[in-house]
């Protein structure tokens, strides 16, 4: 994903922080320059003397090489922001928190035509707040596609809630030679688990009883430890066995 993308593709509150939290690689990018810090790798301070972890490197440095991200997004390009130039200066003096009357001194007017100003960008507040709204339950009425899981599988409630978007997604990260392929590695995290064990769980046959051998068999066609999915297949209520691990199958 490019810069631009990674930009509007981000949270109001990411970008309020100014950095983004990429799951898949484990690091913060600045959604300004993309600069990364891995986390889990501590970073020192220009005294040498501190370190910072990924999180608190990010903001010390978009406070060093982007001072704030109020000003930077008030700065964009009005195509981007809606916010005209005399918007935009007006703005900082509010961010600067100072009087009416002494903003109306600095831009040539009077307080009653800032007070004015300042009633229009709290209007423009609300519009947007019902705009973003809107966008969000149209977003909504399409991700109400859920997947569903499979009726004995543990762990799945409203949390764990996956649209058809998503699972294609996750699918195609973890079987990169394509759903009939090997398991590229098996995820950390649990709704990822679920949308890979419940995809291998359709190489067996819903009807039949396997040896453990049988399952192994199926199991390393797929990834190469065959224990940990045959594991996880139990712990998850996937599948369910016998007493003396005889038998195997599809728990209903």
């Amino acid at each position: 994903m490019n810069k631009e993308e990674l930009f509007w593709s981000a949270s109001i509150e990411e970008i309020s922080n100014g950095y983004i939290f990429i799951e898949e690689t484990d690091e913060y990018i600045c959604l300004i320059c993309n600069q990364t810090f891995e986390n889990g790798v501590m970073y020192p301070h220009e005294n040498r003397e501190l370190f910072y972890d990924a999180r608190k490197a990010m903001i010390h440095h978009i406070k060093v090489q982007h001072h704030s991200m109020f000003e930077y997004l008030v700065g964009m390009d009005k195509k981007y922001s809606g916010i005209s130039e005399h918007q935009r200066d007006l703005l900082l003096y509010f961010k600067q928190g100072l009087a009416d009357k002494e903003i109306a001194n600095n831009i040539g007017g009077s307080t009653s035509t800032v007070r004015n100003h300042r009633f229009k960008l709290k209007e423009k507040e609300k519009q947007a707040k019902v705009f973003l709204t809107i966008m969000n339950l149209l977003e909504k009425e399409k991700a109400t596609d859920f997947v569903p899981f499979h009726k004995g599988a543990k762990m799945v409630d409203e949390r764990y809630a996956v649209t058809q978007e998503e699972k294609e997604k996750v699918l195609s990260n973890y079987f990169k030679q394509g759903l009939d392929g090997p398991l590229d590695t098996f995820p950390s995290k649990e709704k990822r688990k679920l949308i890979v064990l419940q995809h291998i769980l359709t190489k067996f046959d819903s009807s039949k009883q396997y040896t453990e051998k049988e399952v192994n068999e199926v199991l390393k066609q797929v990834f190469h430890d065959f224990v940990t999915l045959r594991r996880y297949f139990i712990e998850y209520g996937f599948m369910d066995r016998s007493n003396d691990g005889s038998a195997y199958w599809i728990k209903n």
